[in-house]
């Protein structure tokens, strides 16, 4: 291709890739969120449990519990765990992964639309950050030392800032109220909690959902956008 050309279909492909980022941002707002709010009850006006198992059940699916686990008599830790440790630990394992996943979709979608922080990973070897490629190639290409740092600050989260320990999920830093106080209550608190869940499951999906397609094509999510592949079967 000559050079306009080339910038031509360049510039359209960042295009792209930026308007699918503000679709997939806007569409998981409104994908596995919960309903709308209805009138305050008694109920939820009194202190919510981030572990109450109605927790994220909502239309259409309801209670999601195709192996019939929070019946104790079929839950195969039955023997060795009391329900509510079962539960607890269940609930709070899907909603630290889903809070990954839902950073990881983002990363994901940002880093495909070549927006990269500036300078270097690593100076002293002249690695740039925009160096680093797309998809799960780019794991193997963060030096060592890199690696170890990533390891290091996730096993500081789960012992010390974001402990594990601490199955409610609350380590302070509120419900979705930046820059205000984040102390909510009733309803808004029921449907932030609901929102949370809803979205890391619909997170988990997208971004395994991605690693395969990459695993399929051979190609990263741009890729895959600017040759209309996107579902692994060639173009349209």
């Amino acid at each position: 291709l000559d050079a306009p050309q080339y910038n031509h279909n360049f510039l359209g492909y960042i295009l792209k890739m930026k308007t699918v980022i503000a679709l997939a941002l806007l569409g998981t707002a409104a994908a596995f969120a919960p309903q709308a709010k209805v009138s305050q009850t008694s109920t939820l006006q009194a202190s919510i449990d981030p572990l109450d198992p109605s927790i994220g059940v909502t239309a259409p699916l309801g209670v999601y519990d195709p192996l019939g686990w929070l019946d104790p008599a079929k839950d195969p830790a039955n023997k060795f765990a009391t329900f509510h440790a079962r539960f607890e630990r269940r609930r709070a394992v899907e909603r630290k992964h889903g809070r990954v996943a839902m950073i990881a979709v983002v990363g994901m979608l940002f880093h495909n639309a070549n927006i990269e922080f500036p300078g270097y990973l690593s100076k002293e070897l002249g690695i740039r950050f925009s160096d680093i490629p797309d998809g799960m190639n780019g794991l193997f290409s963060v030096p060592l030392a890199g690696l170890t740092q990533i390891f290091f600050f996730c096993g500081v989260c789960e012992l010390a800032i974001w402990p594990a320990k601490n199955y409610s999920g609350d380590y302070g830093c509120g419900y979705g109220r930046p820059f205000v106080a984040n102390r909510l209550e009733g309803d808004e608190l029921k449907y932030k909690l609901d929102m949370e869940i809803n979205q890391g499951r619909a997170a988990m999906l997208g971004i395994f959902g991605a690693m395969v397609g990459e695993a399929v094509t051979g190609q990263t999510l741009a890729e895959q956008v600017a040759s209309g592949n996107l579902i692994g079967y060639g173009p349209p």
